[in-house]
């Protein structure tokens, strides 16, 4: 999805469509800044040899809820990622690694991952943390044969509109804390940068934030439209 010097690259953290499209992207639009939708904690965590998991020391940090959905939404990408055999978050990774060889920079958008994490100790309730227990439950174990997509492909527009309105409904604020905040963050971010860049920005960011982005991005301009 293109917005005048922008291109926006919705991906999925363990579909091989998506390292393919990243590498296509950066090669051919030559930009000037990539994006990604990563903080300053969780690009040195992906970049590891060694992963280090969630621990019991990150409650402190995170809050209950925050801790105990962190660790099952660890568990079941994980769990994807053997059924496809891609590690989670490899399309981030090789877009790093491109932007390095190029030397290209790397803008970092989202939002610090232990303040997301806290706000969902905060708004999430003890029912959808129920939810999600018995949805991830059926999703990677009683219904692994069952999936309505392709696990190595980015899924369709329609599907991920689906999904998001499901999320959005059964759980509201979940869906507040990790996309709904998260979009205008890294929206205004977006913002800045294309302001600032005369080039292309390619950024990387979950497939089905980028409409929300681009019209939070319009909002912005119009507002400063309507100041001068």
């Amino acid at each position: 999805m293109e917005y005048k010097n922008l291109v926006l690259i919705g991906t999925s953290h363990i579909a091989r469509q998506s390292i393919a499209e990243v590498k296509y992207a950066i090669e051919n639009y030559n930009p000037s800044v990539v994006a990604l939708e990563l903080d300053a904690k969780r690009l040195p965590a992906l970049l590891q040899k060694e992963k280090r998991g969630i621990s019991w020391r990150d409650i402190r940090r995170v809050g209950v809820k925050g801790f105990l959905f962190a660790l099952l939404g660890q568990w079941a990408e994980q769990k994807l990622g053997e059924i496809v055999k891609v590690s989670p978050g490899s399309e981030m990774k090789t877009a790093y690694k491109l932007a390095m060889q190029k030397n290209i920079k790397v803008a970092l958008i989202d939002q610090d991952i232990e303040v997301t994490l806290k706000n969902l100790s905060k708004r999430m309730s003890w029912k959808e943390k129920w939810n999600f227990i018995v949805d991830i439950l059926k999703a990677v174990i009683l219904r692994k044969k069952e999936v309505e997509f392709d696990l190595t492909k980015v899924p369709e527009k329609k599907v991920i509109d689906k999904m998001i309105g499901e999320v959005k409904k059964r759980y509201p604020n979940i869906h507040k804390v990790l996309i709904g905040d998260r979009n205008k963050i890294m929206a205004r971010r977006l913002y800045r940068i294309m302001g600032k860049e005369e080039g292309k920005i390619v950024a990387i960011v979950g497939a089905g934030h980028e409409e929300e982005i681009i019209g939070l991005i319009k909002g912005l301009e119009k507002r400063k439209a309507d100041i001068f």
